[in-house]
């Protein structure tokens, strides 16, 4: 055999060897990814849960600066008599006390999450004060999150009374 033609058979060699390295690798990432997967589904539930407790804690103590972050600039924020908010009129609400929270229980919490937006339901007990007017409500409570560059934020919610 020539030298050439062992150079070439050796460059063969090493190209099928580089091929077959780069398939075996390529494998094994895809393989990660989809171990991994869970794990990145259950770091959205996490945050997405902690958006959702920080909320309530927000309303309650009328944290703008929180309620900002979280309510995104296109919320429509439904209470179960039929009055519908924009994200402006929530916090202005709070802050000249037309509405104030006192107690925000959420049972039977419910997500999906798929890619950036979360479905969230639960039953929540509800004390408050409107215009004056102290209250309590049970409620079913239906909200949108969307996770954005500022992390989850809720888009949209609604409620029913039970």
């Amino acid at each position: 055999m020539k030298k050439s033609e062992n150079i070439n058979l050796e460059l063969i060699r090493l190209h099928i060897g580089r091929t077959r390295f780069i398939i075996i690798m390529k494998s094994i990432l895809y393989i990660l990814l989809i171990a991994l997967s869970p794990i990145f589904s259950f770091a959205q539930s996490s945050f997405l849960k902690e958006a959702v407790t920080k909320l309530d804690k927000a309303l309650i103590a009328k944290d703008t600066v929180i309620l900002k972050q979280l309510l995104n600039k296109d919320l429509t924020y439904g209470h179960s008599n039929g009055w519908v908010e924009t994200k402006a009129e929530v916090i202005k609400d709070l802050v000249t006390q037309k509405l104030t929270y006192y107690k925000i229980d959420a049972k039977d919490v419910k997500w999906t999450v798929i890619n950036n937006v979360a479905t969230l339901r639960n039953t929540s007990d509800i004390k408050y004060e409107l215009d004056g007017k102290p209250g309590e409500l049970k409620l079913h409570v239906l909200q949108v999150w969307l996770k954005t560059n500022k992390g989850w934020q809720l888009l949209a919610r609604q409620s029913a009374k039970l």
